[in-house]
Protein backbone atom coordinates (compact mmCIF):
# COMPACT_ATOMS: atom_id res chain seq x y z
CA UNK A 1 0.00 0.00 0.00
CA UNK A 2 1.30 3.45 -0.88
CA UNK A 3 1.97 6.14 1.69
CA UNK A 4 -0.78 8.51 2.68
CA UNK A 5 0.75 11.71 1.28
CA UNK A 6 -0.65 15.22 1.69
CA UNK A 7 0.39 18.51 0.16
CA UNK A 8 0.36 21.73 2.19
CA UNK A 9 0.62 24.46 -0.46
CA UNK A 10 1.29 28.15 0.05
CA UNK A 11 3.50 31.10 -0.71
CA UNK A 12 5.01 31.16 2.82
CA UNK A 13 6.28 34.75 2.45
CA UNK A 14 7.41 34.28 5.19
CA UNK A 15 6.51 31.16 7.13
CA UNK A 16 4.69 31.95 10.37
CA UNK A 17 4.07 30.08 13.59
CA UNK A 18 0.53 29.52 12.31
CA UNK A 19 1.96 27.66 9.30
CA UNK A 20 4.23 25.67 11.61
CA UNK A 21 1.28 24.75 13.80
CA UNK A 22 -0.51 23.28 10.77
CA UNK A 23 2.63 21.50 9.57
CA UNK A 24 3.21 19.97 12.98
CA UNK A 25 -0.36 18.75 13.32
CA UNK A 26 -0.67 17.74 9.66
CA UNK A 27 2.43 15.60 9.78
CA UNK A 28 0.73 13.45 12.43
CA UNK A 29 -2.32 12.93 10.22
CA UNK A 30 -0.42 11.73 7.15
CA UNK A 31 2.49 9.40 6.49
CA UNK A 32 4.24 12.18 4.59
CA UNK A 33 3.53 15.91 4.32
CA UNK A 34 4.95 17.93 1.45
CA UNK A 35 5.16 21.64 2.18
CA UNK A 36 4.84 22.95 -1.37
CA UNK A 37 5.91 26.49 -2.14
CA UNK A 38 3.85 27.96 -4.94
CA UNK A 39 5.99 29.97 -7.33
CA UNK A 40 3.43 32.56 -8.40
CA UNK A 41 4.83 35.00 -10.94
CA UNK A 42 1.93 37.42 -10.37
CA UNK A 43 2.87 38.10 -6.74
CA UNK A 44 5.77 40.29 -5.67
CA UNK A 45 7.07 38.45 -2.58
CA UNK A 46 9.40 40.02 -0.05
CA UNK A 47 11.57 36.88 -0.01
CA UNK A 48 12.84 35.04 -3.07
CA UNK A 49 11.86 31.44 -3.72
CA UNK A 50 15.32 30.29 -2.60
CA UNK A 51 15.10 32.32 0.62
CA UNK A 52 11.65 30.93 1.44
CA UNK A 53 12.76 27.37 0.65
CA UNK A 54 15.76 27.74 2.93
CA UNK A 55 13.61 29.05 5.82
CA UNK A 56 11.06 26.26 5.31
CA UNK A 57 13.78 23.62 5.30
CA UNK A 58 15.40 25.04 8.42
CA UNK A 59 12.18 25.09 10.45
CA UNK A 60 11.07 21.61 9.34
CA UNK A 61 14.45 19.83 9.46
CA UNK A 62 13.57 18.01 12.70
CA UNK A 63 10.35 16.63 11.19
CA UNK A 64 11.30 13.35 9.47
CA UNK A 65 8.07 12.90 7.50
CA UNK A 66 8.00 16.46 6.14
CA UNK A 67 9.66 17.56 2.93
CA UNK A 68 9.78 20.91 1.16
CA UNK A 69 9.31 21.43 -2.57
CA UNK A 70 8.22 24.04 -5.12
CA UNK A 71 5.59 23.93 -7.82
CA UNK A 72 3.88 26.11 -10.38
CA UNK A 73 0.75 25.53 -12.39
CA UNK A 74 -2.27 23.63 -11.17
CA UNK A 75 -2.04 22.28 -7.64
CA UNK A 76 -4.00 19.14 -8.58
CA UNK A 77 -1.47 18.30 -11.30
CA UNK A 78 1.39 18.71 -8.84
CA UNK A 79 -0.45 16.61 -6.23
CA UNK A 80 -1.01 13.79 -8.72
CA UNK A 81 2.67 13.84 -9.72
CA UNK A 82 3.56 13.50 -6.03
CA UNK A 83 0.96 10.71 -5.61
CA UNK A 84 -0.79 12.71 -2.89
CA UNK A 85 -4.22 11.76 -1.60
CA UNK A 86 -4.99 15.03 0.17
CA UNK A 87 -4.43 18.75 0.26
CA UNK A 88 -4.01 20.36 3.66
CA UNK A 89 -5.41 23.87 4.04
CA UNK A 90 -5.75 26.17 7.02
CA UNK A 91 -8.83 28.20 7.83
CA UNK A 92 -8.52 31.12 10.25
CA UNK A 93 -11.82 32.92 9.69
CA UNK A 94 -15.08 32.69 7.79
CA UNK A 95 -13.56 34.78 4.98
CA UNK A 96 -10.87 32.09 4.56
CA UNK A 97 -13.58 29.43 4.45
CA UNK A 98 -15.41 31.04 1.52
CA UNK A 99 -12.25 31.20 -0.57
CA UNK A 100 -10.98 27.77 0.48
CA UNK A 101 -14.36 26.12 -0.19
CA UNK A 102 -14.37 27.51 -3.73
CA UNK A 103 -10.82 26.23 -4.31
CA UNK A 104 -11.59 22.82 -2.78
CA UNK A 105 -14.65 22.38 -4.98
CA UNK A 106 -12.70 23.35 -8.10
CA UNK A 107 -9.88 20.97 -7.16
CA UNK A 108 -12.45 18.19 -6.63
CA UNK A 109 -13.93 18.94 -10.06
CA UNK A 110 -10.47 18.74 -11.65
CA UNK A 111 -9.36 15.66 -9.68
CA UNK A 112 -12.08 13.77 -7.75
CA UNK A 113 -9.55 11.38 -6.13
CA UNK A 114 -7.91 14.25 -4.25
CA UNK A 115 -9.44 15.27 -0.90
CA UNK A 116 -9.05 18.62 0.82
CA UNK A 117 -8.56 18.55 4.59
CA UNK A 118 -9.17 21.77 6.49
CA UNK A 119 -7.47 22.47 9.82
CA UNK A 120 -8.03 25.44 12.06
CA UNK A 121 -4.88 26.85 13.61
CA UNK A 122 -4.36 26.88 17.33
CA UNK A 123 -6.29 29.73 18.88
CA UNK A 124 -3.08 31.67 19.53
CA UNK A 125 -2.38 31.79 15.77
CA UNK A 126 -5.91 32.38 14.47
CA UNK A 127 -5.09 35.97 13.47
CA UNK A 128 -1.53 35.43 12.20
CA UNK A 129 -0.76 35.84 8.50
CA UNK A 130 2.45 36.38 6.54
CA UNK A 131 1.18 39.81 5.52
CA UNK A 132 0.64 40.85 9.15
CA UNK A 133 4.04 39.51 10.22
CA UNK A 134 5.76 41.62 7.54
CA UNK A 135 3.65 44.68 8.37
CA UNK A 136 4.23 44.47 12.14
CA UNK A 137 7.98 44.01 11.63
CA UNK A 138 8.27 46.88 9.11
CA UNK A 139 6.63 49.20 11.64
CA UNK A 140 9.01 48.22 14.42
CA UNK A 141 6.83 45.70 16.24
CA UNK A 142 8.00 42.38 17.63
CA UNK A 143 7.16 39.21 15.70
CA UNK A 144 8.71 36.98 18.39
CA UNK A 145 5.55 34.93 19.00
CA UNK A 146 4.30 35.17 15.41
CA UNK A 147 7.15 33.64 13.41
CA UNK A 148 10.17 31.39 13.96
CA UNK A 149 13.40 33.17 15.06
CA UNK A 150 15.00 32.56 11.64
CA UNK A 151 12.19 34.56 10.03
CA UNK A 152 12.69 37.49 12.41
CA UNK A 153 16.42 37.44 11.63
CA UNK A 154 15.84 37.29 7.87
CA UNK A 155 13.26 40.10 8.10
CA UNK A 156 15.81 42.21 9.98
CA UNK A 157 18.46 41.54 7.32
CA UNK A 158 16.04 42.26 4.47
CA UNK A 159 14.67 45.49 5.96
CA UNK A 160 18.11 46.80 6.97
CA UNK A 161 19.41 46.06 3.47
CA UNK A 162 16.50 47.98 1.92
CA UNK A 163 16.99 50.90 4.31
CA UNK A 164 20.73 51.11 3.62
CA UNK A 165 20.08 51.09 -0.14
CA UNK A 166 17.45 53.81 0.22
CA UNK A 167 19.82 55.97 2.29
CA UNK A 168 22.77 55.53 -0.09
Amino acid sequence: MSDNIAIYPGSFDPITNGHLDLIERGRHLFDHLVVALLTNLEKQPLFSVDERLEMLRLVTKSMPNVSVDTFSGLLVDYAMRRKARALLRGIRAFSDYEYELQMALMNRKLEPRLETVFLMPAESYAYVSSRLVKEVFQHGGSVKDLAPPIVEERLRQKILRKESKAGA
